[in-house]
């Protein structure tokens, strides 16, 4: 559950309690953005989270793979592992920490400007929020930019020269680019879907389709948003500093 609805069950009450959530003045069935599936706006939002939090576990698994393929490499090759990490840009990837750690709380604002009905805001909080992802991913393109100029690639692709501080790398460092580039990609194309679901939330912010009393669609961004900064504050250590 997002900060803003904890806020909200924080004083015992339903995000979707009101007048609406039985129907209120819109007739039997409720308000205009109640699907026809479900008899109350609270069943709806209950029904919504639930997926959305399934989709985000079968998210944590399939990471979990990729994470278990690190620890088994690593624990064959441990000292290659530690040499190779020191080729990367460890300014960069504090950065690009620091500016999704900074995109998490705008997201989750934006959360809260939408409950309370605050459109502007909200609309602000996203943009804030769009903008830190494409800085995210502009630092990630120089960051593989230079790993393609010095060689630092996958497989038969590595070919590494002109290193930082002239070190030499064991012949099998390409295992650790591997992973790195595979790890760091994946999340990337996750970044990169974030983008445009922020992009049409923003959209049907501008339009007017979010209220206090409907903002499922915010919030379960932000949730998908939270689980991309939070599978990145594990790839930071376990890349460029361990």
């Amino acid at each position: 559950m997002s900060s803003s609805t904890e806020a909200a069950t924080d004083h015992g009450e339903h995000p979707y309690r009101g007048d609406d959530a039985h129907g209120g003045e819109h007739g039997h069935h409720g308000p205009k953005w109640l699907a026809h599936h479900f008899d109350t706006p609270v069943q709806q939002y209950d029904a919504a989270k639930l997926g959305m939090w399934a989709f985000l576990i079968q998210e944590l698994l399939f990471f979990s793979g990729l994470f278990v393929a690190y620890g088994v490499y690593r624990s064959w090759h441990p000292e290659m592992f530690q040499q190779a990490s020191h080729q990367l840009d460890k300014i960069m990837g504090g950065c690009n920490t620091i500016v999704l750690l900074f995109s998490s709380l705008t997201a989750a604002l934006a959360v809260r400007s939408s409950q309370v009905g605050n459109r502007n805001a909200t609309s602000r909080y996203l943009i804030i929020t769009i903008l830190c992802a494409c800085t995210f991913l502009v630092i990630k393109y120089f960051e593989y930019s230079h790993k393609f100029h010095t060689g630092l690639l996958p497989g038969r692709f590595f070919h590494p020269h002109d290193l930082h501080g002239g070190a030499t790398l064991p012949t099998n460092a390409h295992q650790f680019f591997s992973i790195y580039f595979l790890t760091t990609g994946v999340h990337g194309l996750h970044v990169a879907v974030g983008i445009g679901v922020l992009i049409w939330i923003l959209r049907r912010n501008l339009r007017g389709d979010f209220s206090k009393e409907y903002f499922t669609p915010v919030d379960l961004a932000a949730l998908y948003w939270h689980l991309v900064d939070l599978v990145w504050i594990y790839l930071f250590p376990l890349l460029y500093l361990i």
